[in-house]
Order: C-alpha cells, then sequence, then structure tokens
C-alpha cells in the first residue's frame, strides 16, 4: 500500500464496458474541470481516427508495454478484448493525489483489483458506467465503426465479464439512450459528493 501522506487527494475510477459513455463523459469532465488531473495513459492498440498520442493514450509498441511491466512501472495494466495492453503508470497518478489533487483515471476492469491494493481505500472512489443491456451496447459500438462478426462475440464476452464488476464499484450510473447529458451530470454529482 501506498503511502500518500496527510494532504493525499482523491483517485476516482471510471469503468464501464466499452460503448458505455466513458470517454465521452472524460471530454467533458476535463473541460468542465482543469484543476483535476487526468492521466494519460499507454495502449497498444491503433488509434481510433480523430485520436492523438499523448491526449488520452501514448499509443506504444507491445513490446515496449512489456519492457514497462517488467520494470514495474504501471500502477496497472490488463489485456482487453484478448488482444491488447492498457495500462497507467505509476507517476502519473502517485505524484498528483501526494500533492492532493483530485486525479480522473478510466481503467479497465481488470485494473480495478490491483490498484485497490495500492492505493489507501480513503483515497479511492470507484465509478461503474453501464447500459441497460447487450443490445444497446451493440448499437453504439457499431455507430463508432464496423466490426467483424467475431469481434462483436469477444465485445458480447467481454461486456457480460465486465457487468459482474459492478457490485465491486462505490457508484453504479447507467447510461440511458439519448440522455448523455443526465449521464455527464450524474457521473459529475457522484465525483463532487466525493471531494467533499
Amino acid at each position: 500500500m501506498e503511502d500518500l501522506g496527510q494532504q493525499a487527494g482523491k483517485l476516482i475510477l471510471i469503468l464501464g464496458p466499452s460503448g458505455s459513455g466513458k470517454g465521452t463523459v472524460l471530454k467533458e469532465l476535463r473541460e468542465r474541470h482543469p484543476d483535476f488531473v487526468f492521466p494519460v495513459s499507454c495502449t497498444t492498440r491503433d488509434p481510433r481516427p480523430g485520436e492523438k498520442d499523448g491526449e488520452v493514450y501514448n499509443f506504444v509498441t507491445k513490446e515496449d508495454f512489456q519492457a514497462r511491466i517488467g520494470r514495474g512501472e504501471f500502477l496497472e495494466w490488463a489485456v482487453v478484448h484478448g488482444e491488447n495492453y492498457y495500462g497507467t503508470l505509476k507517476e502519473a497518478i502517485l505524484k498528483p493525489l501526494r500533492e492532493g489533487r483530485t486525479v480522473i483515471r478510466e481503467v479497465d476492469v481488470q485494473g480495478l483489483r490491483s490498484i485497490r491494493d495500492l492505493i489507501p481505500a480513503s483515497n479511492l472512489r470507484s465509478i461503474f458506467l453501464t447500459v441497460d443491456g447487450w443490445d444497446t451496447l451493440q448499437r453504439r459500438i457499431l455507430k463508432r465503426s464496423a466490426l467483424p462478426e467475431e469481434e462483436l462475440e469477444r465485445r458480447r464476452h467481454s461486456f457480460l465479464n465486465e457487468m459482474q464488476w459492478q457490485d465491486e464499484c462505490d457508484v453504479v450510473i447507467v447510461s440511458v439512450e439519448g440522455e448523455i447529458e443526465k449521464l455527464i451530470a450524474d457521473t459529475e454529482g457522484a465525483i463532487e459528493l466525493e471531494l467533499k
């Protein structure tokens, strides 16, 4: 367990299945709360259209990612959908927490437990964003880009696994189709409650 000091800030984790609105919520929180810290994580997946290296993700090779794992540089990391690595570097989180700042981080559900082993419970809260079922999620995923049937099945399997994690989170928020402003407001409200 990390000793963050007396004045340590809060780490707010945003979790949930792909397509649940995490990216949209985080984008809005960045604009509304410039005082929050939004660490850039690393991934081995290819950038999507419009994504720039260093904004939300540092796009790295699998070899580089694996070397950083070996050096113990990640606070958490996971292999998602059976192929791509995602991870959060320790210092990107620990330094602002020690400074008493609020850190907002999207993590894969696989990373939640490893973070809980390192960050004291008093400095950590988790918010799980979800949808009302696979059909809604599949529609959202296919709006972003066409995917082969095998990839959709892999995502469905991941969704079913990820849904089991919602009970481990402090707050669960359901993203209703067409109500993105409510999702943003509910998430923002949950964060503000944690900071009181």
